[in-house]
Order: C-alpha cells, then structure tokens, then sequence
C-alpha cells in the first residue's frame, strides 16, 4: 500500500485519480467498494451501476440495472454484499451481489417511506434497515420478514441519518434546522434530547463511536461538533465554506475532519488541538462597549435626545455591539472562524498574528459535490452531485500517509 500511495503525484491537496461518467442526471450516492479498484453509484436517471476498473486504467460498469424510480440513497455493506436503494417514490429494495460483482439480484422491496428516501442504514446484527425520509419519518424494518418495525415522526422533513450499532441510538436530522436523538427498540422508540444550533436545514452527520461525537454539517454553511459522550452538548462550531455543507467524515485516526460543499469546496479541519467554543451572543439594549442605545431602546434613545444604533454581536466575546466599536474584522481559527468576521475593536486588539494561522486546508473539487464518501484505509475519497460526474481522489497528501501505515498491519 505504501509503494502505491508513493507512486501518485505528491501535492499538499487532494489528488484526482478517476473521472467515471455515464450517467444521465444527477448521482446521489457513490460508494466505494472496499479492497477493490470499483465502486457503486445511484442516481436520480433511475440506475444502480457498480463500477469496476479495468487494464486500461478506466472505469467501465459490470452491473446496470435500472429502478422503478429516481434513486434517492444508498447503503452498501461488504461482507455480505448487500446493497439497499433508497428512491423517490418512498422505497426501499435491497440487491445481492455476486461474489466477482458481475451480477446482482433483486432480494426484496421495502415500503419504507410515503415520500422521497433521504438516508439508509444498515444494521447486519439486529437485521434492520434504517431509513428517512421526506415523508418526515424515520423508520425501521426486519430484513428477515420485510415487515416495519418502527417509525417516529417530525415536524420536517428527515434530512439525514446516523446510527450507534451498540447503544442503539439514531441521530436524525431535519429541515429545520434540528437533530433529534432516539433510542430504537423492536416495536418502539424513545425520544433522548432534541439538538438546536444550526440555523438552517441540517444536510449531513457523521457519528465517531470513539470518542462519542457527532459532527453535523448544514444549509447554514457551518459544522457544529457535539459532545455526546461528554453530555455538552455544542463545542465547537466550524465557519471556513461559502455554501451548504453536505458531506463530512471524521478520520478518527488522525483527528481530521473531512466536509464538502455544494460549491465544490473541500475543506480538511485538524481537530487534534485544543479550540475554543464561540460564545453564546449576549443580549442587550445598548452597546456594551459605548452604552449607546440600539434603535429599539425609545425609552433610552428619548432620554439622551439620540439616535438608537443597529446591533451587531462579536464573535469572539459574544457582547452586543454597535457598528462604531466593531469596525475590524478578523480570522480566529482557534474558534472555528477560518474567514474574516466581525470583532469587536478590543477583541480585535486581543488577536495576534499566530492566533489567525488557519487550522483547516481548503481546495477546490471544482464539482457540485452533494454526496462524499471515504475509504479511510486506503486514503480515497469519492464525491458525486448534481453534474452527473463522479470523481475519485487521493487524500492522503491532505490528510497524511499515516493513513496507510496505521491500516497496513490489520
């Protein structure tokens, strides 16, 4: 593995390997298949290709089969080679694949959903498929029986969808904005805690079973990571892309996080430092800084015969603000701020120049990406979205070599 990873191009950014096109609308999921050169595709013109490279150094698809309706979401487990297509019109149909993945065989279909599929899981131990959808459900269903053994709504549209295989807890995200926590049983489910922060529709998750955090990635174009072991709640919120976050993947290894945007941008955040939590914006009805009132304050405005102000809050201290004390703007990456933002003028004193030295690397995947996954052991990462294309890329001049070394002895 080293002496592969060694012969690709070395840059301090990602590298691409492989284009692989073909389809005809927008890829939703691309998967690739572990300890093997292909991968797994589903897209909303209806198929499910698995992709195999030949001698030529090319990606030319062994299996083409095509659903009922626009695919949606897709899991793909390995050792039992069984895929599971979630689509558009609510469904859910697993698929066998044969052994050198030259053939793949219906199993059965699971009405799972009344509207689009948004996420699937599945779990070989209790046997359950997991799901979301935008039918504002998640639900779960014996694979042994295909019959439903759950589903618990919300008010919004299920978005996305983790889960603890051990605890048995499922983290979903929704339109609103929120993550809820539930604890799935045979025939039921218990609601743990509701998980507000983002302030816009939460489009990706990714749970890390070690070290029990959750990382939520949303339209609002931030990342929060959540203590959930640590019952903290929300740590740390991470601000370095320009559109809605759709993809992230935490390296445990390396204490890296991997996130991609519907620009394109990839942004790799080192998590393995100290970084401070933003404050909570305080409120107020003058400045804190000047005590000049802000324009909602008459009473204050009537008895100094002035003129209210417009508040604004400084990101590092959280105090509310006029305009004339924050006139600077700053980096702070320590909390997350890897872009200039408002500070008030002291804090901006406060900052020094190593304070802004960035924490993250960003690049550009030059794709719409809506949809990424990582093989961590071999250091690859693929992305797909809306144009059609597929793209598969080194990471490991990103994210380290460690990657391989760390994998190579199991």
């Amino acid at each position: 593995m080293a002496a592969e990873i060694h012969a690709r191009p070395q840059s301090s950014r990602p590298v691409l390997l492989s284009k692989v096109e073909g389809h005809q609308d927008a890829v939703s999921a691309a998967l690739l298949i572990p300890k093997e050169d292909g991968l797994i595709t589903a897209s909303e013109d209806r198929t499910i290709r698995v992709w195999l490279k030949r001698d030529s150094g090319q990606y030319w698809p062994s299996i083409y089969h095509t659903m009922s309706s626009p695919c949606s979401a897709m899991a793909y487990h390995h050792d039992s080679r069984r895929i599971f297509v979630g689509q558009d019109n609510g469904a859910i149909m697993e698929f066998h694949i044969s052994e050198d993945f030259n053939k793949m065989n219906f199993v059965k279909t699971y009405p799972a959903h009344q509207n689009r599929v948004s996420a699937v899981i599945f779990c070989l131990g209790a046997e359950w498929v997991i799901s979301t959808g935008h039918d504002k459900c998640v639900s779960w269903m014996c694979t042994r029986s295909g019959n439903m053994l759950g589903r618990h709504y919300f008010t919004s549209w299920a978005s996305c969808l983790q889960y603890d295989i051990e605890t048995q807890h499922a983290f979903v995200g929704d339109y609103s904005g929120q993550i809820t926590l539930l604890k799935l049983e045979q025939n039921k489910c218990t609601v743990i805690t509701t998980l507000k922060g983002h302030e816009g529709s939460v489009a990706s998750l990714w749970w890390d079973p070690v070290q029990r955090l959750l990382f939520s990635g949303a339209s609002d174009h931030s990342i929060i990571l959540w203590d959930i072991g640590g019952r903290k709640g929300r740590t740390l919120l991470l601000q370095g892309h320009h559109d809605k976050v759709q993809a992230i993947c935490y390296i445990q290894l390396t204490r890296q996080l991997v996130s991609c945007s519907a620009d394109g941008g990839i942004a790799v955040w080192n998590m393995d430092i100290s970084r401070e939590e933003a404050p909570q914006w305080l409120e107020s009805d003058s400045c804190q800084k000047c005590e000049q009132p802000f324009f909602w304050n008459i009473k204050q405005m009537w008895d100094t015969k002035t003129l209210g102000l417009r508040q604004h809050h400084c990101r590092k201290c959280g105090q509310a603000v006029c305009g004339k004390c924050s006139t600077k703007r700053s980096s702070y990456p320590i909390m997350g701020f890897e872009f200039q933002v408002r500070v008030c003028d002291s804090c901006f004193e406060s900052i020094k120049d190593e304070d802004r030295t960035s924490l993250a690397t960003f690049h550009e995947g030059k794709h719409n990406i809506s949809h990424m996954s990582m093989d961590i052991s071999r250091g690859l990462m693929v992305t797909c979205g809306s144009d059609r294309i597929v793209k598969i890329w080194d990471m490991t001049p990103v994210v380290g070599c460690s990657l391989a070394t760390g994998f190579s002895s199991r």
